[in-house]
């Protein structure tokens, strides 16, 4: 289990629960999970197939920008890389858009989408989603901070350079790394110093 905490977070004893554009209403039997973009074989899933697709199951704490940290999460999906590779991403593509069902989006380099425990989940601690929590599908890369784990996600868009998501209009960080502490755009440098002095040791 992983119990270290990055730089600058604090463990949480409960979620806080954020919604910048409102909860939308699902309908989980037309719910689509679509991959589009720079792919050669654009994709659909059911949400009754991604339950059926579900390989990853791990730990992890979730660390959120605003500083808060939950430890010990048990998430349930399918591994992102795995549905990339079904669609097979061309090499123009370099990130990847999380586009959601109330019109919010975050990007994340195509790199942190296809690491091994990069997962579009579908259940927590055991329990899917609650609506509240992204039900039903939102991606989730331990390294990244929380707003990179867009809830109530409907589409993979694969893209050849970032573009801003939701908060990046706002100022965050373009990757948002929790180890090198990527809270907002013009920080990197805090990731390049700390490399140098060998205090990241993860998810660079």
């Amino acid at each position: 289990m992983d119990e270290i905490l990055p730089p600058g977070q604090v463990w949480a004893r409960n979620w806080v629960i954020y919604s910048a554009l409102g909860t939308p209403k699902i309908d989980v039997e037309g719910y689509r999970l679509r991959v589009t973009g720079l792919v050669e074989e654009p994709r659909e899933y059911s949400y009754q197939e991604l339950l059926e697709m579900a390989d990853v199951e791990y730990v992890k704490p979730f660390h959120c920008v605003t500083k808060w940290s939950i430890r010990e999460v048990r998430w349930t999906g399918v591994s992102m890389k795995r549905l990339l590779e079904n669609s097979r991403v061309k090499k123009e593509g370099k990130w990847l858009m999380f586009v959601c069902a109330d019109g919010y989006t975050a990007p994340v380099p195509l790199d942190d989408a296809l690491s091994e425990d990069a997962i579009v989940a579908l259940k927590m601690d055991g329990r899917p989603l609650e609506v509240d929590q992204g039900f039903p599908a939102r991606p989730f890369i331990p390294h990244l901070y929380g707003w990179k784990s867009a809830k109530w996600l409907v589409e993979m868009e694969v893209i050849p350079t970032y573009v801003d998501g939701y908060w990046e209009m706002y100022g965050y960080h373009e990757r948002g790394n929790v180890w090198g502490e990527e809270r907002f755009k013009g920080m990197g440098f805090r990731h390049a110093l700390r490399k140098a002095a060998g205090i990241i040791q993860r998810g660079t």
